[in-house]
């Protein structure tokens, strides 16, 4: 961590001046963020987080936050000598594999989020989709890459409908600061895991939200020397797609992304959850911790 003991109260003061424009700016505006990776399991991390969501709401914005927890799912499994089974990136999720991750990301890692945001002197809720009837799920029809004749079924693996935000905006317009498991439910009201990233890009989507920010494990969209691009256009993207420089895990997160710049997110931020508070440096601050997505 930055030792602050040694900044005079003159550089203290410059650097929230610096911040005002970008407070004025987002004021009263929405802004999804997805958290996951280290900055979910390093203790130092989740605690600057915490502040930062805190502090984001306390200053006017309107954070809101969608979590994953594959790691968490994974030990849980493990604990019951289960074997994670995936399929292109996806869970296969069977009946008893959906009761676990209900547990892991609805009870635990959930509440743990809570927790810390409230401890941080925030006043966060936890939700799941299923909560005010929020996200209605269908079983995601996954055809295989190379041959779209061939269809895998991964189980309870959703597939999003649509997205009722009425209940984060009645938190939202009351101080709360939601915290969101992307667990979707059925017509016959059955569970779905659904990709965390999806969630919060279709959230990020329907809330009309000023900005999205994923924190991950990297520190952004690399090309394909390892450097880091720090701005990029919804074309661009679809170049780098073209050519093999995204691939693996990115593929969702960036598909999600590039979705909700098109569909009129102003701004998504790929961030490095792994840089204490990141989210801060991404949204008052004039330097760039990751790769930024525009539309156009």
């Amino acid at each position: 961590m930055t030792n602050t003991s040694t900044i005079t109260p003159h550089d203290k003061a410059d650097v929230l001046a610096q911040a005002l424009p970008y407070i004025r700016k987002f004021h009263g505006k929405t802004l999804v963020i997805k958290y996951g990776g280290n900055a979910m399991t390093d203790p130092a991390l989740q605690k600057a987080f915490a502040e930062d969501v805190v502090l984001l709401k306390l200053v006017g914005m309107n954070p809101v936050v969608v979590h994953g927890g594959g790691p968490q799912i994974e030990a849980a499994l493990g604990r019951l000598g289960k074997k994670g089974e995936f399929i292109q990136g996806m869970r296969v999720t069977d009946a008893e594999t959906m009761e676990v991750v209900e547990w892991v990301l609805a009870g635990e890692v959930q509440q743990d989020i809570v927790g810390l945001i409230n401890q941080a002197g925030g006043k966060a809720v936890g939700l799941t989709g299923r909560d005010g009837g929020m996200i209605r799920a269908k079983k995601l029809k996954m055809m295989d890459s190379k041959d779209p004749a061939k269809e895998y079924d991964v189980g309870q693996v959703g597939d999003i409908e649509s997205i009722d935000p009425a209940v984060v905006k009645a938190l939202q317009d009351d101080a709360f600061i939601p915290v969101i498991s992307p667990i979707g439910f059925g017509d016959h009201n059955e569970s779905y895991n659904i990709n965390a990233d999806v969630v919060a890009a279709k959230l990020a989507t329907v809330l009309k939200a000023e900005k999205l920010l994923m924190l991950t494990n990297i520190s952004g969209v690399l090309d394909k020397a390892g450097q880091l691009l720090t701005d990029l256009t919804a074309r661009r993207i679809d170049e780098l797609f073209a050519d093999g420089t995204i691939s693996g895990g990115m593929l969702p997160k960036i598909a999600g992304a590039l979705d909700a710049a098109k569909s009129g997110v102003n701004a998504v931020h790929i961030i490095d959850g792994r840089v204490p508070h990141a989210l801060l440096l991404e949204i008052l601050t004039d330097q760039a911790f990751g790769t930024m997505i525009r539309s156009h």
